[in-house]
């Protein structure tokens, strides 16, 4: 595997490897990688294409509440895992080589990001696109694949590469679960055994919601309040957002019709986790 964390070295890199005819395939990260992010770097691994993986915990989407320190970065052991995936290059750059100056140009995507994580975290998905969009600017590939557990940055980059006209295919990639149906994160680590245990919750209660939904439930407000009250009451976790929205463009929904997110952040200690679920709603209940 290729390492570099200079920009003008991944440049000549893959303008060696574009020469020679292969497509680029990215696969965009923060590191401290786990079964999640070693299931997008499986579907990125496509014949003739040539994939790189980037690290770097990205100042720029941490709020000032936020404690950037403290997300976990194990450098090393990503890149024994990287290495042990087949993964052609890594791209792991420091904080000044990708932000030599203060910034003061940044990309935006409206709308989409003044709801769920958006009205919690103002600026985060600032942060998100701005460096996104330099990574593009920098790899230049064709396609890039990102998780669908953080549905709603998914939905934001999709809608940025849209508007943008920039030629790349962004590929979402299902979340990939532990045993016991918690979502894969990064963050999972900071929480107790207990606060692990309750954390079930959050799976549960989607599926408990989705089922509500299959066998006929149809008003939005009703399936929050069956999220709201099966987190609260089972597990006491701190809810942020347990809400319904239309699963292309996550505009409000008040009867459910056509294919709905059901978006939850909920905090577990002072580790706040994020999970959804996409519902298709079955037209003949």
């Amino acid at each position: 595997m290729k390492r570099t964390s200079h920009i003008h070295e991944l440049r000549k890199m893959i303008a060696e490897e574009k020469e020679r005819g292969r497509k680029i395939n990215f696969v965009p990260t923060m590191g401290f990688l786990h079964r999640g992010h070693l299931s997008l770097i499986a579907q990125a691994q496509q014949k003739d294409a040539f994939l790189i993986v980037s690290i770097f915990v990205n100042p720029l989407q941490f709020g000032p509440n936020e404690d950037l320190s403290r997300y976990p970065r194990d450098l090393e052991r990503d890149v024994r895992l990287l290495e042990e995936a087949g993964v052609d290059a890594l791209f792991h750059p420091t904080v000044e080589e990708m932000y030599p100056h203060p910034m003061v140009t940044f990309v935006e995507v409206g709308q989409l990001d003044a709801m769920l994580c958006g009205a919690t975290r103002p600026g985060h998905f600032r942060g998100v696109t701005t460096i996104v969009n330099k990574l593009f600017n920098i790899v230049q590939p064709d396609k890039a694949f990102f998780g669908q557990k953080d549905y709603q940055q998914y939905l934001i980059i999709e809608r940025m590469v849209r508007d943008l006209n920039l030629p790349i295919q962004i590929c979402p990639v299902s979340i990939v679960r532990e045993e016991d149906g918690l979502a894969m994160s990064s963050r999972n680590i900071f929480l107790t055994s207990e606060q692990r245990q309750k954390a079930q919750i959050l799976s549960k209660s989607l599926a408990a919601a989705e089922l509500s939904i299959q066998t006929g439930q149809r008003s939005a407000r009703e399936i929050e309040r069956q999220l709201r009250e099966r987190i609260t009451f089972e597990s006491q976790g701190i809810i942020d957002y347990a809400e319904v929205r239309d699963a292309s463009d996550l505009s409000e929904v008040t009867e459910i019709k056509r294919p709905v997110l059901l978006a939850l952040a909920v905090k577990f200690g002072t580790t706040r986790l994020i999970d959804n679920k996409v519902v298709e709603v079955k037209q003949n209940v």
